[in-house]
């Protein structure tokens, strides 16, 4: 696909984006080269190819669950204005 200036001016105008008007066909370049690009992996017949979540095939390294603090809530809510079964009572924001 490719773009020209006028387009190029619609889509910064769209995104209130200021562009200086010498760079206005350089950029109509790159985005035509990025939408060419687009079209390409578009192209690509991907029906049978499995999603995956990491390009890699590797278990992520997780560190073990364990409490690394001692619980210290009763400590903290001692200090908070309200607190009612462990929780914080806040004022009420949303209606």
């Amino acid at each position: 696909m490719s773009l020209d200036a006028s387009d190029v001016e619609k889509i910064a105008h769209l995104a209130r984006l200021a562009i200086a008007p010498g760079q206005t066909e350089r950029y109509a370049a790159d985005l035509s080269n990025i939408l060419d690009l687009v079209a390409q992996m578009d192209a690509v017949e991907t029906a049978e190819v499995t999603p995956m979540a990491h390009p890699l095939h590797m278990a992520q390294r997780l560190r073990p669950d364990e409490p690394s603090e001692p619980n210290q809530r009763d400590l903290f809510q001692a200090n908070a204005p309200l607190a009612e079964s462990g929780l914080f009572l806040v004022p009420r924001v949303i209606e």
